[in-house]
């Protein structure tokens, strides 16, 4: 596990565009936090790290959003599903196994559905407003990998 803390929200912004450029076909990014943590801000930098230029939203009552960037990207908000199986009847699975890269905002309240191969970012806020922490790990070989890059 890696810890990093960004202060301000033009080094969020750096963060989540390096995570991006990392990314390609039938990656898993999954977001954990509280209310205002950041989530939506983060998912937008890396939108901009995978080359999305549509501007990117919160999909709280969509469920999901899809931008095209050098990848489809498939922006998921759980918040308001009841369960897990409601991702089964909504198919999502479809997404977390397609060609794009899957961005799952409080992914924890349905991690049983998600592959075991996700990069995980856990955010927190600092003590100023400005300032998130966040630990990431990563599940599966190429997860391992954008880690180690992440701490060279």
């Amino acid at each position: 596990m890696l810890k990093i803390k960004l202060d301000g929200l033009e080094a969020t912004e750096e963060f989540g565009k390096i995570i991006g450029g990392f990314l390609g076909s039938g990656d898993i990014v999954c977001l954990n936090g509280e209310l205002g943590a950041g989530k939506t801000t983060l998912t937008k930098s890396i939108g901009k790290g995978l080359d999305v230029e549509e501007y990117i939203t919160s999909p709280t009552f969509a469920l999901i959003n899809q931008y095209e960037g050098r990848v489809p990207v498939y922006h998921f908000d759980v918040y308001r599903l009841e369960g897990v199986e409601d991702t089964f009847d909504l198919g999502f699975d479809e997404y977390f196994f397609g060609e794009g890269v899957c961005i799952i905002e409080w992914a924890d309240r349905i991690e049983e559905a998600i592959p075991e191969d996700r990069i995980v970012l856990d955010i927190e806020k600092g003590k100023e407003d400005s300032e998130r922490l966040i630990s990431i790990s990563g599940h599966g070989e190429k997860y391992e990998q954008i880690l180690k890059e992440l701490m060279s």
